[in-house]
């Protein structure tokens, strides 16, 4: 399995805990760090989607909740929300992968972690995500704050939540 791929399982199962339990995701990214140990790019890489993903979470929601108001975020399964977050994290804000590869990525985590309809789902949600991709931007806008302190100034507050640097290796 290549290393983003499983980078992403470690970051859709920390936000997914997060999500479900309240716990620390500092604690719960470590946690999940020791269970499946990853070299220093891929743990890179899942430090910058949880923290990402958490640090924009209620403009994600409300993207989410933009092109899929028939399904109210907070009553999706927890993994196919957070799923839909995790992608429209990498297609709206991070861009180190194309966006096609984040969809495809996104639609292998459902059809392993989800339901039986999770696949077609997240694809679907996904698939409208990227043809109103630049309407989504301009009304909802996100900026990737994720450089390190020093390089862009400090980074904004996250809630107790603390933004990884990470660089952009390849999809």
């Amino acid at each position: 399995m290549k290393l983003r791929r499983r980078a992403r399982i470690v970051a859709l199962q920390a936000l997914f805990e997060v999500d479900t339990t309240q716990h620390i995701p500092d604690t719960v990214l470590e946690w999940r760090l020791e269970e499946v140990p990853l070299p220093a790019a891929g743990e890179s890489f899942a430090r910058k989607l949880v923290y990402g993903v958490l640090q924009h979470r209620e403009s994600l929601d409300a993207v989410i909740h933009h092109i899929a108001p028939e399904w109210p975020i907070e009553q999706m399964a927890p993994v196919d929300r957070n799923i839909l977050r995790l992608a429209a994290y990498e297609i709206l804000v991070d861009g180190s992968a194309p966006p096609k590869v984040a969809i495809n990525e996104a639609v292998e985590l459902a059809k392993s972690f989800g339901s039986d309809s999770s696949g077609r789902f997240v694809n679907g949600v996904l698939g409208t995500l990227l043809s109103e991709r630049s309407k989504l931007l301009a009304a909802f806008p996100m900026v990737a704050t994720l450089e390190p302190a020093g390089e862009a100034g400090p980074a904004p507050s996250t809630n107790g939540v603390h933004p990884e640097s990470g660089g952009h290796d390849t999809a």
